[in-house]
């Protein structure tokens, strides 16, 4: 009896789609790292300081408008013309940056880079669920996880050469040369791509018109966020307000714009984007604050402090590889093991805030939960395709980022008022490390939930030398294409 020989994402059946993915997700990862670099230049050039905060919100909060409606339109027309839009957009957006005269284009140019960044996730994700088979999907997201280390080791490094040696209006412009033979690569592969079929239809009660109010709502409460944060300091009162409000409004937005049932942790897909709230506020809440935390209290330089960063990416890399292996372990059974990797290894974190505890045990701590970030990120990705079909991918894959984006944003907001009305030391920060570690262990808590019935019972069980698990036995997918 013949033998199918195992899928591979080098085959020739796969590879352009690979190469071109995996090219877009490090551009788009070198782009990301490079705006925070060139930024502070552009900003002094501009003599405009004061629009900082404002330039660095204006993507945060179009990208979840974007994810939101680019969901509906790939469900209703196919991940194609989301995908070209958010290439087009993303071209454009680097020359409004490149070839700025002042701040309003700039601004203009940094809110459709997040629109672009909207597009491209949710259409390259689609993409994915319709063109790649099950086994194959934890292994390309893996690349994109592995796709952020590079960017975020060397892009501040190069961005900084270029800016100083040709000026920033180059980090926007050069994108441009990379973005090119991208779309070269990419544009044979979207031709394969099927049309979407009627059947397959969004729902006539959802349309943009229902969902764009939401959207902008969550938008609004991201930049408030986002901008109020950076005045907790020299304005208090107002700005814990907006803090305040502003998680508010994202709870109330989130209510209409995720499942139903995500709040109350509902067996299936509500369970899987809630694991996204848990994951993003556990990792990103936490890690936003690490450089401070190892100035303030060991004493680290600026350079130095920037170790927390990079041991983020090398870490969650190796984790995300280690789960696209072939280790015949169900999807929940390998989140398990990524939430308890969080879990345990925030509580070591906590560790950094007390000076006399020496830093390494502290970040050995942390890289442990990188790990965890990385087995888990990947599982809730392929989670939310097993759970999809042709006609919601797209809602479900914007919904699940829209979950992540709104909870770091809020988790970062409400940790960065006690920092701002506290006395940030070991306390504040301790207090910081060890909500992130207890939203981790309501996610670990909670992982039986993201599979449903039987499922649920047979993911307790491991699949011994199950190499080509279906999409119930071996749920992975990306997060935030990282």
């Amino acid at each position: 009896m013949s033998t199918r020989p195992p899928a591979s994402l080098f085959s020739r059946a796969h590879l352009p789609l690979a190469v071109s993915a995996v090219a877009l997700v490090t551009l788009g990862a070198f782009e990301n790292r490079a705006v925070g670099t060139a930024l502070p230049t552009l900003v002094r050039d501009f003599d405009a300081v004061s629009s900082f905060g404002p330039a660095s919100a204006a993507p945060i909060a179009s990208f979840v408008v974007s994810l939101a409606l680019a969901g509906l339109w790939a469900d209703r027309s196919g991940p194609v013309p989301p995908l070209r839009a958010g290439i087009v957009t993303f071209a454009v957006a680097q020359v409004l940056v490149g070839t700025a005269g002042g701040m309003p284009q700039v601004i203009a140019g940094r809110l459709l880079s997040g629109l672009a960044e909207g597009l491209i996730d949710v259409g390259i994700m689609v993409l994915i669920a319709r063109s790649l088979p099950e086994e194959l999907r934890p292994r390309m997201f893996s690349l994109f996880a592995a796709s952020w280390i590079l960017p975020s080791v060397v892009g501040p490094f190069l961005t900084g050469i270029v800016t100083e040696g040709a000026g920033w209006r180059w980090v926007f412009l050069g994108a441009l040369a990379v973005l090119v033979p991208v779309w070269l690569v990419l544009r044979p592969v979207l031709r394969t791509v099927p049309p979407t079929t009627a059947s397959a239809a969004v729902p006539p009660g959802e349309s943009a018109t229902t969902v764009l109010p939401w959207a902008l709502l969550a938008a609004t409460t991201v930049f408030g966020l986002s901008v109020a944060g950076e005045h907790l300091a020299a304005h208090p009162v107002p700005a814990v307000a907006v803090v305040l409000g502003g998680a508010a409004g994202a709870v109330i937005a989130a209510t209409r714009l995720l499942p139903r049932g995500t709040f109350r942790v509902r067996r299936g897909l509500p369970a899987v984007v809630a694991q996204r709230v848990f994951t993003a506020t556990a990792f990103a809440g936490v890690g936003a604050w690490l450089p401070l935390l190892l100035t303030l209290v060991h004493g680290f330089t600026a350079t130095t402090a920037g170790i927390s960063l990079s041991i983020s990416g090398v870490m969650w890399a190796l984790g995300s590889w280690l789960q696209a292996r072939d280790h015949g372990y169900p999807s929940a059974t390998v989140l398990r093991a990524g939430l308890a990797a969080m879990t345990a290894g925030l509580a070591v974190t906590a560790l950094l805030a007390w000076p006399a505890v020496p830093p390494a045990v502290g970040l050995a701590g942390w890289a442990l939960a990188g790990v965890g970030m990385g087995l888990a990120s990947p599982v809730l990705s392929v989670l939310t395709l097993a759970a999809s079909d042709a006609g919601n991918q797209g809602r479900n894959v914007g919904a699940a980022q829209v979950a992540g984006s709104l909870s770091t944003a809020a988790a970062v907001a409400v940790s960065g008022a006690a920092v701002a009305l506290t006395s940030p030391g070991p306390a504040t920060f301790a207090g910081i490390i060890v909500a992130g570690g207890v939203a981790a262990l309501a996610g670990l808590l909670t992982t039986g939930r993201v599979v449903e019935g039987r499922e649920a019972r047979q993911s307790r069980e491991p699949l011994a030398g199950d190499d080509t698990a279906t999409g119930e036995a071996e749920p992975h997918r990306a997060s935030q294409l990282a």
